[in-house]
């Protein structure tokens, strides 16, 4: 199991000071905003009585888990077997692999994990799509004496992982049932990825109207053959509303509202979900100034671009700034309205673009207090799953 990375003494001494202590490029949690946005969605799963289970392939940390967990999470969903062994190790019970996991030697550790975490009281959940992979997960867990939870992972509609709705969900429900020794069928896994960054509202809410009749013809297909399904589990940051509109869902996984990201920002905005606000950013300083442009030191090696570039987050008074692509070490920077150009030595935020792959690219969260201008450092943070598998 991968140890969690050591935090320096360098950012240990950074505790208690001014985030114009932060060296750069860092990566920064506005610990107001992300409470801000937890509460929010805590909120929201309350009055629509649902579930809560984050998804914690975003923020890879145990530390920002536990907090998830004490706003009222039922748990996290994790996405690799290394992410749930990173954060069960961190004190993580109640951990959900909403993916397939076919290798041998992977199956060997989800067993190794589900009876760990059964021994301190916790439980294990896993996602299946194939004949096969239930047989071999089956066969895994004669290794142990403990039970897993397993989620029939139906396509809804973005034509990733899951079997096919209907008929075939029924079958592999009722193996899964066959092998009750060590297997228990859960309910189902119902995600639409493809669904969150459709920027309109009205094309989210067809989307997901579309993959509730799917899911709902599953559903009554297997209350008919007598395997209902205790728990209906999916959603994400960007359609959650929407899951929740068709009283299908029990229990909802949005990940990213925690952190926000630009990505997520160009979407409309959707009256039906709380307002969620940015809260992790690079911090980055202009190292050049040149005719027209300013170049900060924050590249693709800090911040992911497979959704974008990031935005430069405008502090008041400053003029309004544009991210341009300037290779691994470099953001080139121009006005986007008129203004001055940053100075040598200034400090520029940038909201990078897509916060889970962002994240995998450090090894630790600076957690700061009172806003990212003004604020301090309350705690410097290990992204403990980070390149887990």
């Amino acid at each position: 199991m991968k140890a969690p990375p050591e935090i320096p003494e360098r950012l240990r001494a950074l505790i208690g000071q001014g985030t114009d202590a932060i060296e750069t490029p860092a990566l920064v949690v506005d610990l107001d905003a992300a409470n801000r946005n937890q509460q929010r969605m805590t909120e929201f799963a309350a009055k629509h009585r649902l579930r809560l289970r984050p998804h914690a392939k975003m923020h890879k940390s145990a530390e920002f888990g536990r907090l998830q967990l004490q706003a009222g999470a039922a748990g996290l969903c994790v996405q690799t077997v290394g992410e749930a062994e990173a954060l069960a190790a961190g004190g993580i019970n109640d951990l959900f692999i909403t993916n397939q996991v076919v290798s041998v030697a992977k199956l060997r550790r989800v067993a190794a994990l589900a009876h760990q975490l059964r021994a301190r009281g916790g439980q294990l959940a896993i996602a299946v799509d194939s004949f096969e992979g239930v047989e071999r997960l089956a066969q895994a867990m004669q290794l142990t004496n403990t039970v897993i939870d397993v989620f029939v992972e139906v396509d809804i509609g973005q034509g990733r992982c899951g079997v096919a709705p209907g008929e075939a969900a029924l079958q592999l429900a009722r193996l899964i049932a066959r092998r009750s020794a060590s297997l228990r069928f859960a309910g189902l896994q119902a995600y639409h990825g493809g669904a969150q960054h459709l920027r309109s509202v009205a094309e989210r809410r067809a989307a997901i109207g579309a993959a509730a009749e799917r899911l709902d013809d599953t559903r009554r297909l297997l209350v008919a053959g007598e395997l209902p399904p205790a728990v209906i589990t999916g959603a994400g940051t960007g359609t959650f509303a929407h899951e929740a509109a068709s009283g299908l869902w029990t229990e909802i996984q949005p990940g990213s509202f925690l952190f926000m990201d630009a990505d997520y920002l160009r979407n409309e905005r959707d009256a039906a979900q709380p307002q969620f606000e940015p809260a992790l950013f690079v911090k980055s300083q202009v190292i050049s100034v040149g005719e027209g442009r300013a170049v900060c030191d924050a590249g693709h090696k800090s911040h992911a671009i497979d959704s974008g570039l990031p935005l430069v987050h405008a502090l008041p008074g400053q003029a309004p700034l544009a991210f341009a692509n300037g290779g691994d070490e470099h953001g080139v920077l121009t006005l986007a309205d008129g203004g001055t150009l940053p100075a040598l030595g200034d400090t520029v935020w940038l909201i990078p673009g897509h916060c889970d792959p962002t994240v995998n690219l450090h090894d630790h969260l600076v957690v700061v207090r009172g806003g990212v201008a003004a604020g301090r450092v309350e705690a410097v943070v290990a992204v403990d799953a980070r390149g887990a598998w």
